[in-house]
């Protein structure tokens, strides 16, 4: 098992989770994170750490999609180990429905 970034983080990212990560297996992109699959211990600290409510374990339905997706990324972004302030939108986009069309960037974040 591992844990997964799902889709609503794009437009939020709030990196409460990256702080309790004893891995640091979260990566930074412009809207979004994710976790390397690989690299997640599956200790599940960072699931309750989220605001958003976006990381959830590969065990539930239709996740594959999501692995792939964290997985991808991760290997293109540089990882994130501090704690930033979320999105200025954030508060507003939590929840929203079709945040990957919307909004996705495959743009790297800055890490660190």
């Amino acid at each position: 098992m591992t844990y997964v970034v799902t889709e609503n983080c794009i437009a939020c990212k709030y990196t409460d989770c990256v702080e309790v990560c004893p891995v640091d297996c979260f990566y930074e992109g412009e809207n979004t994170l994710v976790i390397h699959p690989d690299e997640c211990i599956d200790c599940g600290v960072c699931e309750p750490e989220c605001p958003a409510d976006a990381i959830r374990p590969d065990t539930e339905p239709d996740m594959d999609k999501w692995v792939e997706f964290n997985r991808k990324y991760s290997e293109m972004w540089p990882v994130i180990v501090s704690k930033k302030d979320p999105l200025p939108d954030a508060e507003e986009r939590d929840g929203e429905e079709g945040k990957m069309e919307k909004y996705f960037s495959e743009a790297p974040g800055e890490g660190g």
